[in-house]
């Protein structure tokens, strides 16, 4: 017996890094999965994004578990694209219990050929990706009478990091912007038994982090590598670190935790 037998988990983002974590571990704990990933590069985005291939490996893995999944090549930014997935996601699997609005995007290099557009496109993956896929699974959960979503933002999503690019001001600009539209969403739904919460994790080893541009990054702006460091003596957490967090949000033991901004951060936010 899982903790979440009979239930289901909307994850975006899921191809690979936390977003392939969060929905193996909801399937460990006997969740069904819908899950979406762009699967394709956004030109202003200099950091390598999932692949169809990457994808392909969730689901192999959610279904060697047993688990059922419904899964799309989709860009949260297309409100239409993802509509459909939602609407395939309840029709087949039957609920949705829990969103997980995951999926994000960073750009940091200094050389952007079109620091407007690098900034534009990464508020609204980050931003309007998420209102996209909460606001399209309400229904859903308001007519169930109950829900938890978990929004990913990040340790930029309480302190002003990001660097100087325009990517980079977009991404600290969108994580706390979320922590706003979250607040919104606990002052508008509480009182039909949906939860909101946001985790606020630190540097976690996943391709978006581990990769030759941030390594170049890094290496190029030592005082950039010394303001990532975390006061716990670890460089980096772990996709499942922040998948322990996600769950519990979602399980019985957090029912009333909402409107929580919640770091997974080994003490980075009080340096």
């Amino acid at each position: 017996m899982g903790r979440f037998d009979g239930t289901v988990a909307f994850v975006t983002g899921a191809a690979r890094g936390q977003g392939r974590s969060h929905a193996v571990r909801f399937a460990k704990e006997g969740a069904d999965v819908i899950a979406v990933d762009i699967c394709k590069q956004i030109p202003s985005v200099d950091i390598p994004l999932a692949t169809p291939s990457d994808l392909g490996e969730t689901v192999r893995l959610v279904e060697a578990l047993g688990r059922r999944i419904v899964w799309a090549e989709a860009d949260v930014r297309d409100a239409s694209a993802l509509e459909k997935v939602v609407a395939e996601g309840v029709s087949t699997l039957g609920r949705i219990d829990f969103v997980i609005a995951n999926a994000g995007v960073v750009s940091m290099g200094t050389d952007e050929p079109d620091p407007l557009q690098a900034f534009r496109d990464v508020v609204d993956v980050n931003l309007t990706g998420v209102w996209n896929t909460v606001t399209l699974s309400l229904p859903t959960l308001l007519a169930q009478g109950r829900g938890s979503v978990v929004i990913t933002s990040s340790t930029a999503g309480i302190k002003g990091i990001g660097g100087p690019s325009g990517g980079g001001q977009g991404y600290a600009a969108s994580k706390h912007a979320v922590v706003g539209l979250m607040r919104n969403f606990v002052m508008n739904y509480s009182a039909q038994g949906i939860r909101f919460n946001t985790v606020h994790p630190t540097g976690v080893n996943t391709p978006m982090i581990v990769n030759e541009l941030m390594a170049k990054i890094f290496a190029e702006a030592p005082d950039m590598a010394d303001a990532a460091k975390n006061l716990l003596p670890v460089d980096m957490v772990e996709p499942d670190d922040i998948s322990n967090a996600v769950l519990w949000l979602c399980s019985e033991e957090a029912r009333y935790v909402t409107g929580v901004a919640l770091p997974i951060d080994a003490g980075f936010t009080v340096r």
